[in-house]
């Protein structure tokens, strides 16, 4: 897939959010276009179709129009997210998924092949981290695989650069300042690891000025 051919596709993503809702629409383009993640799922086929997805901090359920419209489209689609109105806009643009406003640190995980989490742990603390990556793995069972974006928590300028957005995003939003838990990407893997995951790690920030890493972590029972 060309990147002119994913530009079309991600237009074509945002143009199926509620025509008077243009923040969605506007959001959607601008994410989908700007974050690299999105064209490397897609152009690395690590979702590929048919598959059971399971999206944790699914916002307003970008991967799963993105994988329709792409023809990766999974068997079953299960979003969980804390945001009501992201939540309103994933059944608009995404109505073939399932949509569950909740807290995934309590939301129950469906049995599934492929799991994504894209900047999302690090709101947790480093116990319920490991919490809810242990019900991934029981979640994922033999051979599923978790596709997990976190920040490699070092002290370089980007990752400086990448905790103040997260800060003020957050403070945004929620009203107040949040606190993060972060960590160096060697320990984010050994973390994995000790789950019984095998790991392999690649910069997912370029075009951009964060520090995000993409870890592909596969479960082998």
């Amino acid at each position: 897939m060309t990147d002119a051919d994913f530009r079309a596709l991600a237009r074509s993503a945002a143009m199926r959010y509620p025509a008077n809702d243009r923040f969605a629409y506007h959001f959607a383009k601008g994410k989908l276009i700007g974050d690299p993640v999105f064209a490397h799922l897609l152009q690395k086929r690590l979702i590929p179709a048919g598959q059971r997805v399971l999206d944790l901090g699914c916002g307003q359920g970008l991967l799963a129009v993105l994988l329709e419209l792409a023809g990766e489209r999974p068997a079953k689609f299960h979003g969980i997210d804390l945001r009501p109105h992201d939540i309103a806009r994933a059944r608009a643009a995404a109505p073939q998924g399932e949509w569950v406003e909740g807290d995934i640190r309590t939301s129950e995980f469906p049995a599934s092949d492929a799991v994504v989490i894209l900047d999302v742990l690090h709101y947790l603390s480093a116990a319920e981290q490991r919490e809810v990556l242990e019900r991934i793995r029981t979640a994922l069972g033999d051979g599923g695989t978790l596709l997990l974006r976190v920040a490699d928590g070092n002290a370089t300028l980007r990752f400086r650069y990448t905790l103040f957005v997260d800060h003020v995003v957050t403070a945004l939003r929620a009203g107040s300042w949040p606190t993060l838990h972060t960590r160096p990407i060697g320990e984010w893997q050994a973390l994995l690891e000790s789950l019984g995951f095998t790991v392999t790690t690649e910069p997912m920030s370029h075009g951009t000025p964060f520090a995000n890493v993409l870890c592909v972590a596969r479960y082998k029972a």
